[in-house]
């Protein structure tokens, strides 16, 4: 086994700058990859058994490293009673034993189920039981922590000596391209994960896609920094093995602060790596080295609304892919964008970056509520079939049913489609433009509002570095638009002057109702943007477009309080405008009735427009208090009214 230390400078290149601004569409001149997975790995092994195949700060592994521990432990479950599409549970963190743990299960036939070790017990509790695992496979500090349950438990740490009795050679695989190679637990609408199933065969085609899209040879040098339940480890993992390349694994201090992560890839002359969008968005506005061994940025999982500097030493790739479609069913090259107003201009009109087009073997449908085709470059529901099709869903027949539908495109009755239930269109090029997910689509004040519009087009402002748009409910179940924005350091932008960019372009009904500024934006385990993370406005964090002023006189104090009731926040100043707090007419008409109520005057709604700051309004209360005194009003209805 090689130190850290040991690694030749000479396995790492550079390559070329044609190399660097590769099209996905470029053809490579690769070797055939053997049908599926472990046999791939093997037949790399064979080739370069001295080569680095898995690299940490901890840990190095050579391919005869990784052939000689895969193939024991492989044996060692073999031995338990692991066959073909049987699953196995594995809960490791990032390490090159964890790839050695998941080749082990391939080899022996079997299919593993990744298992997060951040995961609440209950959570891994319900997936094990759900997924029905023989075994799980485990190091001792998350081997402990594992939830009681028929299956049994293997101790890389301690049981160690056992499984290194066992032969090294390589078994005969049992497994065939229909077989199952891993099973990925994703959020369910029922509130309990779903297990997709998926296929050696699908992998061996994102394996052979890959490899000939990016032109991955053993020279390379990947990185894997996803976590384990995120389907994305799986291609940072197995194409660079398949291709006799190495796999080298960040510290996790570094994993997701972009300046270090940065760093990390120079130092190490990474030569492909993947991160998830929003990270991914991180790092492109970083200045980067010009002799960088980065050649490509993969990046997906979430909607991409930057384009990369022409300065970049590397190429940027867009992709596409829910977990049911084997990680990517579509891929792209995002052109760079300039840096002038005009591109900007372009970029909010529609024009930026697409989900490129389908992979080798993947066929892309967008379609209307009848599955009928829908007109060029109209929207439609994006349905996928191809070779990365899961089976479908552990123990979920039903759901299996309502999303892997029969093919009416193919004319083979077995031939089956995926509804993704992602809304896109097609653009005129033949590129596809992502356009947000169906169900998230919301209706507010009667306008259906896709959410994602409205962030692209925040995204185009100068002083936004990254942005989320969701609607809330108030307690009366209204609900609004609040957009949740990472502002640059230098940012002299206020509440206002997003609004009225977002007005140059969207209609009046889709400008959120208030701004809430974070220093960025929660993101799942899986790299997505986290909503449900999102914290409510509150006057700490509303971006506002001037300084707080204490409301004076009984009047103000009183209406503030209403104000903040109605839309539920902790404080108003004397010069904040009631609609773009987030008050629209419904409230309007709350707000005058208890302005009758307390006050004693009918507020017309007229003036509740012309006059929306507290202190105007205030203003006009106080008036009409004062008229109506002055009509001789008897003073028994004064009582308890407010003295002006």
């Amino acid at each position: 086994m090689l130190k850290p230390s040991q690694i030749r400078s000479d396995q790492r290149t550079v390559e070329s700058e044609t190399t660097a601004r590769l099209s996905v569409a470029a053809v490579a001149d690769c070797a055939p990859t053997p049908a599926i997975v472990p046999q791939a790995v093997t037949a790399a092994a064979a080739l370069r058994p001295q080569a680095v195949a898995l690299s940490s700060d901890a840990e190095v592994l050579t391919y005869a490293d990784l052939e000689r521990r895969s193939n024991q432990l492989a044996a060692y479950l073999k031995s338990a009673g692991v066959d073909c599409d049987e699953l196995v549970g594995l809960c490791m963190e990032r390490t090159p034993s964890m790839v050695v743990a998941a080749l082990a299960i391939l080899k022996a036939g079997g299919a593993y189920v990744p298992l997060d070790p951040t995961l609440p017990a209950e959570r891994q509790g319900f997936m094990l039981r759900d997924a029905g695992v023989c075994a799980v496979v485990a190091e001792s500090v998350q081997a402990t922590k594992l939830p009681a349950g028929d299956w049994h438990v293997v101790d890389m740490n301690r049981q160690a000596e056992e499984i290194a009795c066992f032969p090294a050679s390589p078994l005969p695989c049992p497994a065939a391209s229909e077989n199952l190679a891993y099973v990925i637990y994703t959020s369910g609408s029922t509130g309990q994960p779903k297990g997709v199933e998926l296929t050696h065969g699908g992998l061996a085609n994102l394996v052979a896609w890959h490899c000939r899209a990016f032109q991955v040879t053993s020279n390379d040098r990947a990185s894997h920094q996803a976590a384990l339940g995120f389907d994305a480890a799986v291609w940072e993992i197995w194409p660079y093995l398949a291709a006799g390349a190495s796999v080298h694994i960040p510290p996790e201090s570094c994993r997701t602060n972009p300046e270090a992560l940065r760093d990390w890839l120079v130092a190490r002359e990474i030569s492909i790596t993947f991160l998830a969008t929003p990270l991914a968005e991180h790092m492109l506005s970083l200045p980067w080295p010009a002799e960088t061994a980065l050649r490509i940025l993969l990046t997906g999982a979430d909607t991409l609304h930057r384009r990369p500097s022409p300065e970049l030493p590397f190429a940027l790739i867009n992709n596409y892919g829910p977990t049911e479609c084997t990680v990517v069913a579509t891929s792209g090259e995002v052109a760079a964008a300039s840096h002038s107003e005009a591109s900007r201009e372009q970029a909010s009109s529609g024009k930026l970056p697409s989900i490129g087009r389908p992979i080798d073997n993947t066929h892309v449908y967008i379609v209307n509520e009848a599955m009928q085709p829908v007109p060029a470059g109209a929207a439609g529901e994006l349905c996928v079939a191809g070779a990365g099709l899961a089976r479908g869903y552990r123990n979920r027949p039903d759901l299996t049913a309502q999303k892997f539908v029969p093919n009416p495109f193919s004319g083979r009755a077995e031939d089956r489609l995926y509804r993704t239930g992602d809304l896109a269109r097609y653009l005129p090029n033949g590129e596809i433009e992502f356009l947000g997910r169906l169900d998230e689509q919301i209706k507010i004040r009667g306008f259906r509002v896709e959410p994602d519009e409205i962030a692209r087009a925040l995204n185009q402002h100068p002083e936004v570095e990254s942005c989320a748009v969701v609607a809330r409910e108030n307690q009366a179940g209204e609900k609004s638009l609040v957009a949740y924005v990472v502002l640059s350091k230098t940012a002299a932008i206020s509440s206002s002057g997003l609004r009225e960019h977002i007005r140059q372009g969207l209609p009046e009904y889709m400008v959120p109702a208030a701004f809430v500024r974070v220093k960025s934006l929660p993101v799942t385990a899986n790299g997505k943007i986290d909503r449900s993370a999102l914290p409510a406005p509150n006057d700490a964090n509303l971006l506002r477009d001037t300084a707080f002023v204490a409301p004076s006189g009984v009047v103000e104090e009183r209406l503030a309080g209403i104000i903040a009731s109605l839309l539920r926040l902790d404080r108003i100043s004397a010069n904040d405008n009631f609609f773009l707090l987030g008050g629209h007419s419904l409230l309007g008409t709350q707000l005058i009735a208890r302005v009758n109520e307390a006050f004693g005057v009918e507020l017309p709604l007229l003036q509740l427009f012309d006059h929306p700051t507290l202190a105007e309004m205030s203003k006009a209360i106080e008036g009409m208090i004062l008229e109506k005194l002055d009509a001789g009003e008897p003073q028994s209805s004064r009582a308890g009214r407010p003295a002006v």
